[in-house]
């Protein structure tokens, strides 16, 4: 497709008239026409705008042959992963995991991941079943996992979780406190230097931002991918290092550290 079948695509697709388009890039409605009609092309500046009121890249708007994949919000059903680590957790007795499978899937009812119809619950069930795949088998870390968001999103408290004290810790320090635009830095250092002091909760960070940075490409906005991106590369080698710092889970930190960084650069190239 030519650049402005694409912008007329894309327009459409949004529900957006030409006037609305005209009004956010400030230029008239007949400029926007002039373009989907291939009389004229947008300035690099133009373009620019275009991808970020449309929510795509740049290349989206100026691929001249559309591409068209099959995609997919999860790979694998959230009930098939909680019977998997329900029965991991009763045949390697993990007492705090099995009441956190339970007390997670309660907590997050009716939630949904952004910009999708996926059951929240599928985010800490999916994380779960990553770290049991790795070989990590610890009650603490698996029930960390599950519970992680029940504070911060499902309005509980540290007193409500129905684990033991290094759970609700590890859970208490991955909780994100609200920022302002003008202390989000100073909110950030200090919740980040937490994290990375204790081993055990750099794990849980790490294979969270690994799940999230694998839904971003449809979760977040661009303005939102760029922060993460950016938020990725400042805090999370000091949490690969927490987590490479204890031998049982050098393997972990590999595969981590890797997936990271390959999603990242994919991103970047994308964008």
């Amino acid at each position: 497709m030519s650049i402005g079948a694409n912008i007329r695509r894309l327009r459409e697709e949004k529900g957006f008239t030409q006037e609305k388009i005209a009004d956010e890039l400030d230029v008239s409605f007949q400029a926007v026409s002039s373009w989907e009609r291939d009389e004229y092309k947008p300035d690099i500046d133009k373009l620019l705008k275009l991808a970020e009121v449309f929510d795509v890249s740049v290349s989206a708007l100026a691929e001249e042959k559309r591409k068209v994949f099959k995609t997919r919000d999860t790979i694998y059903d959230w009930e098939h992963m909680k019977t998997y680590v329900k029965t991991t957790a009763r045949n390697f007795q993990m007492p705090d995991t099995l009441k956190a499978v339970d007390f997670a899937v309660a907590a997050h009812e009716g939630q949904k991941r952004k910009r999708s119809d996926t059951p929240y619950i599928y985010h800490p069930l999916n994380m779960a079943c990553h770290a049991l795949s790795m070989g990590i088998k610890e009650d603490a870390v698996i029930a960390a996992l599950l519970l992680h968001d029940v504070i911060e999103d499902c309005n509980k408290t540290e007193s409500d979780l129905p684990v033991g004290e290094e759970a609700k810790r590890i859970v208490v320090l991955v909780t994100h406190k609200k920022t302002t635009d003008a202390d989000r830095e100073a909110v950030m250092v200090s919740y980040y230097d937490a994290i990375a002091a204790n081993t055990k909760a750099a794990l849980v960070k790490c294979i969270d931002r690994c799940n999230n940075l694998t839904t971003m490409s449809w979760g977040l906005s661009r303005e939102r991918i760029y922060r993460m991106i950016t938020e990725t590369e400042k805090y999370y080698p000091e949490l690969l290092k927490a987590v490479k710092s204890t031998t049982e889970y050098g393997d972990a930190a590999w595969l981590l550290q890797y997936q990271m960084e390959s999603m990242l650069d994919i991103y970047k190239r994308l964008m």
